[in-house]
């Protein structure tokens, strides 16, 4: 199996503030060679859910497709 098989498997997801959105991006392209997609939390996902790269409350969610 090649390194890109290995890869087209690999399930990303995290979650990001307003202000770590481009890092959250950039490191899920750089990991998985996929294009991201990105959505909005809920609102009730918002009050539960923390930034993957700080502590603050996480306002998207990056994940593969």
């Amino acid at each position: 199996m090649e390194i890109s098989e290995k890869k087209e498997g690999l399930k990303m997801k995290n979650f990001s503030c307003e202000t770590h959105i481009d890092h959250a991006l950039d490191m899920h392209v750089a990991e998985t060679e996929q294009f991201p997609m990105m959505d909005f939390l809920t609102e009730d996902e918002k009050l539960s859910t923390t930034c993957s790269y700080c502590e603050e409350q996480a306002t998207y969610i990056v994940s593969s497709k």
